[in-house]
């Protein structure tokens, strides 16, 4: 089944460092929350446990508990989940954004630009596929958080309508943040998802969110204030999306990457 509209829904939440209980505790009472009509729900980067680099002790693999508890919630519910979290593949790591279907199918994303300013790339491999997902008739971009600075990884050769950036990202470069993800959206000519966490994390480093959703010409749809936990909905509609594209056909004229 396609839709013409879809109705989508992140959540910007305070996570418990290293803690995959109180995380998933704390989703289950925003999840009361959270309106019955939604099509696609998005959560932070490495939503069960926090930004960590210690993935021999917190990684699960695809069957591990988190997925389970994803699949679950898309079964009863009738959404598409999507997050990242710490996955083991024949004993390598993974920064994986995952995307469960209503079905409960699995689609995945493995983190491209790993975090050298944190050590990421000594944790974790990075992915090298660059794939879109089929959601209802929306072709949807997934990225990760530091996947936000490398434009080219992300340019839109006319194959995605949306994208979403699941986030851990520090408050002290909290301006590069929305103003990249307002880059990534006009530049594009795509709907945004940026959801990013609050609060301290294990290695005292803040997070003020600031997380939007934002319209194919860079305009907030929905968006909370700084530190503020909760949901954010929007509704994206094929019409407006078809009419900036004609309006301003940009995109023909875009230079040919090859990643």
């Amino acid at each position: 089944m396609n839709t013409t509209t879809l109705r989508v829904s992140a959540l910007q939440f305070n996570l418990v460092w290293e803690d995959k209980v109180a995380n998933i505790q704390a989703i289950e009472k925003f999840w009361n929350e959270l309106p019955a009509d939604r099509h696609l729900v998005v959560l932070p980067e490495m939503f069960s446990t926090g930004f960590s680099m210690r993935p021999s002790e917190f990684a699960e693999t695809m069957d591990g508990a988190t997925v389970q508890w994803m699949r679950k919630k898309a079964l009863k519910f009738g959404v598409y989940i999507a997050g990242s979290l710490i996955i083991e593949v024949e004993g390598s790591y993974y920064n994986r954004l995952i995307c469960v279907t209503p079905l409960g199918e699995i689609m995945h994303y493995d983190k491209r630009h790993l975090f050298s300013m944190a050590g990421e790339e000594q944790y974790y491999n990075a992915g090298k596929s660059r794939d879109c997902w089929n959601i209802l008739g929306w072709r949807i971009l997934p990225q990760i958080c530091y996947d936000l600075r490398f434009p080219v990884w992300s340019r839109n050769d006319q194959d995605y309508d949306a994208v979403l950036y699941p986030a851990n990202w520090p408050e002290r470069r909290n301006e590069a943040w929305k103003t990249l993800l307002r880059a990534r959206s006009i530049e594009n000519q795509a709907y945004v998802v940026g959801v990013n966490r609050v609060g301290l994390d294990g290695n005292d480093v803040d997070h003020s969110g600031d997380s939007v959703i934002l319209s194919p010409l860079g305009a907030a749809l929905s968006e909370l204030k700084p530190h503020q936990q909760g949901w954010l909905h929007a509704e994206w509609k094929r019409e407006e999306l078809d009419h900036v594209r004609k309006a301003f056909p940009f995109l023909r004229d875009r230079d040919v990457f090859s990643v």
